[in-house]
């Protein structure tokens, strides 16, 4: 019998670690190895859900199409492989990923037998959704998913949210979830699986950029926020872990366009930082933000 597969898609900083890592704590019993895809050496999303379960497994590239499908096949094999198979397997793409790459290497002979593609979840930032409804990104993204699950759907007028879902039904979106809300995933694992057809050929979509930058030590609060003050508005996203000065452990950091949090990370102690900064091409200059993080360290912002 072959275990069943999630596929969790969604743009840049919709919400999807949190979906995983809520599906990863909750009491539904069921024994879940994560995938988790991010960029470069620096995979902040895995690390934020090893907390919650020994059963993840980081894939770096930032995109799992084309040449990495060979890595999702063999790390999907050695899962399956192991002694003690799961019960579902959930893979969580990264946000500029077109989930076709995905889809295509799950159609594989060899892991259909294994792993069956079960559903693709889109994770749907409800405040950005209006700003990325003409996206092809995002749209290829909603399009291929047979759930779709709002986030942060509580901050829109009640107006607004439903003119959203009017939009998500025109797109033949009839599985909508708040993401407040748990997912019944032994509903849907109960229901019968079929084989998909194939899904069409995946964006290629090389507008996107990214920067890695760490530092072995802490870094002043006040310094660093008029850092990614600055840097702000080139970004579509920022995420990562921080040592701050005078303070005790290790906090998180996450910035969606221009919204940005950070909270402490319970258990974990200072260790330096490292981030990861996301941009379009035409708009952010990855070496101009290095040069800005490096000078915020050199004129004593650490």
């Amino acid at each position: 019998m072959s275990v069943p597969v999630l596929l969790v898609t969604g743009f840049l900083g919709a919400g999807k670690t949190t979906l995983i890592n809520g599906m990863l704590q909750a009491g539904h019993g069921l024994r879940i190895a994560a995938i988790v895809n991010d960029f470069g050496s620096i995979n902040i999303d895995a690390a934020l859900l090893e907390s919650a379960s020994d059963s993840v497994i980081g894939l770096k590239n930032g995109c799992i199409c084309c040449s990495l499908q060979g890595d999702l096949l063999r790390t999907l094999k050695q899962v399956l492989g192991s002694g003690s198979a799961p019960d579902l397997v959930v893979i969580e793409a990264s946000g500029v990923a077109d989930p076709g790459g995905i889809m295509q290497a799950l159609m594989d002979p060899m892991i259909w037998q294994q792993a069956s593609l079960e559903a693709v979840v889109c994770v749907v930032d409800a405040l950005d959704a209006k700003l990325r409804k003409e996206d092809a990104l995002w749209r290829a993204q909603l399009s291929q998913s047979d759930i779709v699950v709002l986030a942060k759907a509580e901050g829109l007028e009640p107006d607004a949210r439903t003119a959203l879902t009017a939009q998500l039904g025109a797109m033949g979106k009839r599985h909508i979830y708040d993401a407040n809300e748990p997912l019944p995933l032994r509903t849907l694992l109960a229901q019968p699986r079929n084989q998909r057809a194939a899904p069409t050929a995946p964006i290629r979509d090389d507008r996107f950029v990214h920067l890695e930058w760490e530092l072995d030590g802490p870094v002043s609060l006040p310094a660093f926020q008029d850092t990614m003050t600055a840097l702000a508005p080139s970004l579509l996203r920022a995420k990562g872990f921080l040592q701050l000065a005078g303070r005790e452990g290790a906090f998180t950091f996450q910035l969606v366009g221009q919204r940005a949090a950070m909270a402490p990370r319970p258990g974990q102690a200072g260790s330096g930082c490292q981030l990861v900064l996301i941009g379009e091409r035409a708009t952010f200059d990855p070496e101009a933000a290095r040069a800005r993080l490096n000078a915020m360290v050199e004129t004593g912002g650490a």
